[in-house]
């Protein structure tokens, strides 16, 4: 499977590429700046699986059938926080 990164993950194709991903950026295929629609109807035409961190695009990917994985600033926020406790288990939180 090969995947398309949106515009927001372009900066991570090599890391892809060096786990034996085949990678395409929204920006290699022409679509920066596109909407959402068009991105997830270029994934759907060419057997793409989208990775994107916007709802909107996962949301149509959702409706028309289309592969794809969301991965939001919550997920990101709760991997550097477990990253963090891990390498610093000394650190505390602070709370308001």
């Amino acid at each position: 499977m090969k995947i398309l990164l949106d515009e927001m993950y372009a900066g991570l194709k090599e890391y892809f590429e060096t786990l034996g991903w085949e990678v395409i950026t929204a920006q290699d295929a022409g679509l920066q700046g596109a909407r959402d629609k068009d991105i997830v109807e270029h994934a759907k035409n060419n057997n793409l699986l989208l990775v994107t961190q916007d709802q909107k695009p996962a949301d149509l990917a959702e409706l028309t059938g289309v592969k794809y994985v969301l991965i939001s600033n919550a997920m990101i926020a709760k991997i550097a926080d477990e990253k963090i406790r891990e390498k610093y288990p000394s650190t505390k939180k602070t709370t308001k």
